[in-house]
């Protein structure tokens, strides 16, 4: 069984392609199997190994999972510059521009992309005092990776960030930010917009708008499966 396989950032890098193949897979095939097809032909990068992600079919997938020779396979490595804590985060603190710029940054990067969105006063001609925020940590980090994912499957990025407060949040306070550093703008800007488009899609993390003489739960106009569906080629 042949098997083509992408490769991100460093990890491309140290191989000298983007994109191999591997030859003589066993069958069944699992992600697993893949990885140790992979580090058998590429020995140098068996120091990564327990960092490398698999992805099957732009989703973030497990070790076992089953692998078939129509799908579309890739090696994520470990993202430079911090933890992957770092870079996927929901968080009670202020969010830093700089503190993502910073992430993000590399000598390769020609661009890096920012996207800030700002608790405003006003929504459908009501006056907001402030906003809550609510989420499900695990899971929202985890999406947040699923949407890097599928950035790098699509766009030639560096690195990505997302970070979003969860709380009570002021008029004018950032609640999310998304940065993604490309070597040239116009793929990191297609990227961020895609990014945040997404994260408002289907990361678990919810809204409530308090104004003087009330509050509400904001739902979106979409479910997230529909989202799903709908963004996957």
């Amino acid at each position: 069984m042949r098997l083509t396989v992408q490769l991100f950032a460093n990890l491309a890098e140290t191989c000298g392609a983007r994109q191999i193949e591997l030859c003589d897979l066993p069958q069944p095939l699992t992600a697993a199997l893949v990885l140790d097809a992979f580090v058998d032909r590429f020995p140098q990068v068996d120091g990564m190994r327990d960092s490398i992600m698999f992805a099957v079919n732009a989703e973030y997938v497990s070790a076992d999972h089953p692998v078939s020779v129509c799908d579309e396979v890739a090696l994520i490595p470990p993202v430079s510059g911090g933890s992957d804590d770092d870079f996927f985060k929901i968080t009670h603190d202020v969010l830093e521009p700089t503190a993502l710029h910073t992430l993000v940054l590399s000598p390769q990067a020609g661009a890096v992309s920012l996207f800030m969105g700002v608790v405003r006063d006003n929504n459908l001609g009501r006056d907001v005092d402030y906003l809550e925020y609510d989420a499900y940590p695990a899971m929202a980090t985890k999406v947040m990776r699923q949407i890097a994912g599928e950035i790098r499957e699509r766009w030639d990025v560096l690195d990505i960030a997302m970070h979003h407060r969860i709380g009570r949040l002021e008029i004018g306070e950032a609640s999310v930010a998304v940065a993604v550093a490309s070597a040239h703008r116009g793929e990191g800007i297609e990227a961020c917009h895609y990014g945040i488009d997404r994260l408002k899609a289907i990361v678990p993390i919810w809204k409530k708008e308090v104004w003087a003489d009330g509050e509400e739960w904001i739902e979106g106009s979409l479910t997230a499966a529909a989202e799903v569906d709908a963004s996957i080629d």
